[in-house]
């Protein structure tokens, strides 16, 4: 496409066209976590391709919404394990950058992602070399004690 302009849906139309594309397929992402290596999301893949691409792109949409979000990212050990636990006040995506982590007997690997509906339980366990990690959550994963000191910004360091 030589005349790529991305301004062509605004955000509220992107949000209706995917809710009634996913009712249209009777996918309810909120029924399972669902991972980019599940034989789901590859038809999903296939069938939310975007044609609206610059020269030499590929393009998809990935099929959930979620409200705004917080971005987080973690540096996880080779091996470091997360116990079962929920997110219960809202979804989280997590996307791995580097490395790899373990759901399921799945590995997820750079470029793969995971989507976790609000209230799912899971566990996964770190690849062998690690793994570097982006999420967004619709909820807060800082701790309680997590309050940011602004000083550190106006600190130089030596």
């Amino acid at each position: 496409m030589d005349n790529f302009n991305p301004n062509q849906v605004s955000f509220k139309q992107g949000s209706e066209n995917l809710q009634q594309f996913l009712k249209k397929a009777k996918v309810d992402i909120h029924e399972q976590i669902l991972t980019s290596r599940d034989k789901l999301s590859e038809r999903l893949k296939e069938a939310m391709q975007i044609k609206n691409v610059p020269r030499g792109f590929k393009k998809w949409q990935l099929p959930f919404l979620m409200e705004p979000t917080q971005i987080f990212m973690t540096q996880a050990d080779p091996g470091a394990k997360v116990g079962r636990h929920a997110h219960e006040e809202g979804d989280g995506l997590r996307f791995i950058t580097q490395g790899s982590i373990i759901y399921e007997g799945k590995e997820l690997t750079a470029g793969d992602w995971m989507f976790i509906p609000a209230g799912k339980d899971y566990e996964f366990e770190v690849g062998p070399h690690g793994a570097i990690m982006g999420y967004c959550y619709c909820c807060s994963c800082a701790g309680a004690k997590d309050i940011f000191d602004p000083e550190i910004v106006y600190t130089p360091r030596h």
